[in-house]
Parts: structure tokens; sequence; C-alpha cells
């Protein structure tokens, strides 16, 4: 986990105190009045919202910032931060107020857990307990499952057999060029990533076969086969569709589940309880498949996460 110096911080509060505050959504539309009503304690309350930099991120930040609107408060917008540490720093210095963060990632990477816990209720409970010591409180756990996971090239796939990171590990044993994989920095070196799979799956992929490259190239990366037959993905991005990836199946349960959820500083949780009540809704009805289809109107379809965001809780009669 990446150690900052408290100059390191004071600037992050820097670039985070840039940000503007809404009046409408991103999209420039007023957001009207739907299942989400105006709550009077939120009146003007300038809540910062933040995320990771990638496009599913962004997009529930939007999702946030809209909901925020929607029921009175001013909120900031202070997303698009790059790195998971730094967002989680972020909150834990009081630089924002709330974003949405995985299960999975806060029990590896924040709370330093070596085993995953295999029900996705019970592990949102973990982490909810175990997280209230650092002063974060835990909200509002969507049923989407935005795992990592090991994709192959189609072509690739059919050349080699390979259907499980099993039969991946025995590629590595067997051929390393032929496993040869793409993947982002974060992969590489968190302990839910790269170094514990190889760790669990037994292999030792040569540094020559390992591309590290912007999580974004990744996609169209092994959707090429160049340079890489394989590589990392996410689960509920639009762009494993659109890049006809195949996903390898984690045969071994490897990944744990990452279930987004509102992860909020515990004062801001303290003063304005009624925010749990304005995102559980909406976090219901965030499923795999909704969150998904979400994902590709963003990075396959070009649209701005922001506009995603204010038609689809417009469609599911938050707004309107």
């Amino acid at each position: 986990m990446l150690q900052r110096t408290t100059a390191a911080v004071l600037a992050l509060v820097a670039v985070l105190a840039a940000g503007c505050t809404i009046g409408k959504d991103q999209t420039g539309a007023q957001v009207g009045e739907g299942s989400i009503k105006k709550i009077d304690a939120l009146s003007g309350a300038q809540i910062r919202v933040s995320s990771k930099e990638f496009d599913e991120q962004l997009l529930l930040g939007q999702i946030a910032l809209v909901a925020l609107q929607a029921a009175g408060a001013s909120p900031q917008d202070k997303t698009n931060i790059t790195g998971s540490s730094n967002v989680r720093q972020a909150l834990t210095s009081g630089a924002v107020d709330l974003y949405w963060e995985y299960t999975g990632t806060a029990w590896i990477s924040y709370l330093h857990q070596t085993k995953p816990i295999a029900d996705p209720q019970a592990q949102y409970d973990a982490v909810k307990q175990a997280d209230a010591a650092n002063g974060v409180t835990w909200w509002a756990r969507s049923p989407a499952n935005d795992t990592y996971a090991i994709a192959g090239n189609p072509a690739t796939v059919a050349k080699t057999g390979v259907k499980t990171v099993s039969d991946y590990a025995a590629l590595v044993a067997k051929d390393p060029a032929g496993a040869s994989t793409c993947m982002g920095p974060e992969f590489k070196s968190r302990d839910d990533g790269f170094p514990g799979l190889a760790k669990t799956y037994g292999f030792s992929l040569p540094d020559p076969q390992v591309h590290l490259l912007n999580d974004a190239v990744v996609y169209t990366s092994i959707g090429k086969g160049d340079p890489c037959g394989f590589g990392s993905v996410a689960s509920t991005d639009g762009r494993v569709a659109g890049q006809k990836l195949v996903v390898l199946e984690d045969d071994k349960h490897f990944f744990p589940t990452y279930n987004p959820a509102i992860a909020i500083a515990s004062g801001l949780a303290g003063k304005y309880p009624q925010l749990e009540q304005l995102f559980t809704p909406i976090a219901a009805k965030l499923d795999t498949a909704t969150l998904t289809d979400l994902n590709k109107k963003v990075s396959v379809d070009g649209q701005k996460p922001a506009t995603v965001a204010h038609d689809w809780l417009k469609s599911a009669g938050f707004i309107s």
C-alpha cells in the first residue's frame, strides 16, 4: 500500500480543494423529484464526493452527485483521483467525504486480511465492523460484483484450450511466451491481484511476458492479441463484451467479492444519517447486469459518465 508523506497529503488536499460545486448535474439538466425526496437536514450541505479514475468509478461518483443534489444537498465533485490508495487516503485524511469503494479491496488492501469471505453479506459486515476503527462507515452494499478476472483473446483461448486459471497456470509452466499477460499497475502489485493469484495457483510468469499497461489499454491489447493473449480485467467492464474477451474461471476462488458500497467519513455519517436511506435503494438496483450495461455505455459507446448516471437515475424513477 502506498505510503504518503505529510507533504504529499497536503498536496492532495490542495488539488481536491480546486474542485467545483455543482448546481445542476454534470449534464446541465435540472434534477426533478422522483422517488428521491428533498431531505431538510441535507439542504445546502456541501458534501465532497470522490471516486477513482476508471470509468465505473467515474459513473458511480456521478450517480452519487446527482442523488445528493436531488435530495437537496450541494455536492462537490472531487472525483477522478488516480489510484485506490490515494482515494482512501483522501477519505481518511478528511479531504473528501464519501465515495463508492469495493468490499474486497477494503478487506484485502486496507484492512490487510489475507482470506476473503465467500458470502457477500458476511464480507460486507466484516468490512463494516473492522473499518469503524478507522473512522470509516459503510452503507448501501450493491449486489454487483466487480471482481478482478483473467481474460483471454478468443483466438488464443481456442488455440491453447485454456478455460480456467489453473489451465492458464499450466500454460505458464509449459509455454511462458504463449501466456504473455497484460495488466494494469494496481493489479500487478496488489495482494488481491497478480502476486496473490500467482501464489495461489503456483505459477511464476517471467518478467518479459508481463506487459504493464494503462488499464484502459489492457482491454484492446487483449482483443488484438498484441502484445499479449491474456490480461487482467474487471468483470463488470463493458469492454469485456465489447472486445469479445473470454473470462477464465477462477476455479480456486482466489478473487474476493467486490461489491461497491458507500464508504463515508464516520463524522459525516453521524451528522447526516439520512444519507443511508438515500443511497440504499440506489445500491439495491445496481446489480451486476445493470452496472455492466451502464459501464458499456461509457467505455464502449462513449457516453459521458454524468449523462449515463442522470439517464439511469431518471429511468429507474429516482429523479424526473
